[in-house]
């Protein structure tokens, strides 16, 4: 649990969508601080190629298919036609995507103790026999860390783009207008995808030295290691990579005087 008001009336920055915010900013203003919401990540469904739509069709001879995040949860399910749904075993990576797969009747067979590539390829090997066929449905700009690890335990491993990522054009002013008059406190980034798209609107608008008194928070250390690459200090991450979590090292560091 986080400590009461440890966010003491500080903005904070929500990366999400509208679609994806309201749980976050409710979090935020319960523990104290003001959630300012500017969309740093957008999604949207492919066309639906032949090969995908093939794929969907035979979903019954995969033996397992992961998704990486709710996003994808979500997008491959809006190209599934009522009824159709025949999932082989469903691996996932965090809580919130398992919870979107349940609350549609789904069950889901696997869920690592750690929410990243890294920790879900270490945990979901044993599972995995020699031959058998494994579906990624996928953004854009995933990696392919995970499915690379599955090739070489000698599994066969189909990777489908489902949805592109992009940078919406409405948080574009709104970013600029609150970095350039140091109106947000604490930076939260839940993907690598958020950083590079917050920085490449800091750089065009030379904000660098508008973030010196910024505490920058990422969800996990794949995204921490991307934020330090682009030349960000960051404060605040996590053991657990939850966004409930991430406002908990947010709070601590805080608390300790950062």
């Amino acid at each position: 649990m986080i400590p009461a008001h440890s966010l003491q009336n500080k903005t904070v920055m929500i990366p999400r969508g509208k679609a994806h915010a309201k749980s976050f900013s409710e979090l935020v203003a319960r523990n104290g601080g003001i959630p300012v919401e500017i969309p740093l990540i957008a999604f949207q469904p492919v066309a639906a190629s032949e090969k995908l739509l093939k794929t969907l069709a035979n979903l019954h001879t995969y033996d397992w298919i992961i998704f990486t995040s709710n996003v994808t949860v979500e997008t491959f399910y809006s190209f599934l036609k009522k009824g159709q749904a025949l999932l082989p075993k469903i691996a996932v990576i965090g809580e919130k995507t398992k919870e979107v797969l349940e609350d549609m009747g789904e069950t889901v067979d696997f869920v690592p103790d750690e929410y990243v590539a890294e920790g879900f390829v270490d945990e979901f090997l044993p599972h995995v026999n020699q031959g058998e066929r494994i579906l990624i449905p996928k953004g854009n700009l995933a990696r392919d860390y995970i499915s690379a690890a599955l090739k070489e335990k000698g599994a066969i491993v189909d990777e489908i783009i489902i949805y592109e990522t992009f940078m919406p054009d409405e948080s574009r002013g709104k970013l600029v207008k609150m970095l350039s008059e140091e109106s947000l406190d604490i930076l939260t980034f839940t993907s690598p995808s958020t950083i590079d798209h917050f920085m490449k609107i800091v750089e065009e608008n030379q904000l660098r030295d508008k973030l010196e008194h910024c505490i920058v928070a990422c969800i996990g250390p794949v995204s921490k290691r991307k934020a330090e690459q682009r030349g960000l200090k960051v404060h605040a991450m996590p053991e657990k990579y939850t966004v409930e979590e991430m406002l908990k090292s947010v709070a601590n560091f805080i608390n300790i005087g950062g």
